[in-house]
């Protein structure tokens, strides 16, 4: 294996660490300042959770009507998937309805 030693070139360094050569940040990009908030990101949480119970349902489905391109196997871990989603989502929503309930309740 031939290997070579290039020199440490800074500047490329500091460019692909966001950093102007003299250590200050550089200018954000716009796309990179514009990030998904809290309400788009549970939103698309949701609907992720719902296509899974929709497509374990399907699966479900097709295993009653003998389909055999469909196997059990298949059906039990997309089955599980959806749970999974649904006690995640479910938790999530016990914790803001608790973090809510202990905000409406401080005093001011």
């Amino acid at each position: 294996m031939d290997m070579k030693l290039r020199p440490f070139d800074f500047a490329q360094a500091a460019a692909r660490a966001g950093l102007a050569v003299n250590g200050t940040p550089l200018s954000p990009k716009p796309a990179a300042t514009t990030g998904a908030s809290f309400g788009d990101a549970m939103t698309q949480a949701l609907k992720n959770v719902s296509a899974q119970q929709n497509e374990a349902s399907r699966l479900q489905r097709e295993v009653q009507l003998d389909n055999p391109t469909v196997s059990l196997e298949e059906t039990m871990v997309s089955m599980q998937k959806a749970q999974i989603g649904f006690q995640a989502t479910l938790q999530v929503r016990n914790r803001l309805v608790s973090a809510y309930s202990e905000i409406m309740n401080m005093q001011i």
